[in-house]
């Protein structure tokens, strides 16, 4: 499966991004797709994942409340809406894809990667 985020870029502190998750390549309906994110000099985290077979979605606490994961209607593709941004929230945000959420938040048990979208938030 093929990944390639997008909808990144510069937002002032409270205000809203929404990402997209561009899958190709295969079918979705047995993978989990994770949102992950990593800054500067930092180790890669999970951010929320959804499980495409029911549509069940898992939350870091940081971003519970504020974050919301979706699919499109076609389910190929995945967004990751981002509300109430705060400058700890900037990062490099990636989708990465495994066989279901049940690895998340740790993003070794994800297996395809996408190149990553850039947050930045600042006022």
């Amino acid at each position: 499966v093929e990944l390639v985020e997008s909808g990144g870029g510069l937002v002032q502190p409270g205000g809203s991004l929404r990402l997209s998750c561009a899958a190709s390549g295969a079918t979705l309906d047995n993978y989990g797709i994770g949102w992950f994110r990593q800054a500067p000099g930092k180790k890669r985290e999970g951010v929320s994942c959804i499980r495409m077979r029911d549509l069940q979605t898992s939350y870091a606490d940081s971003v519970k409340g504020r974050f919301t994961v979706s699919t499109g209607n076609a389910g190929n593709t995945i967004y990751l809406q981002m509300n109430g941004l705060k400058p700890e929230d900037a990062a490099d945000y990636y989708c990465g894809a495994d066989w279901d959420c049940s690895g998340f938040p740790v993003p070794l048990t994800f297996a395809f990667w996408g190149p990553g979208t850039s947050v930045n938030v600042s006022a």
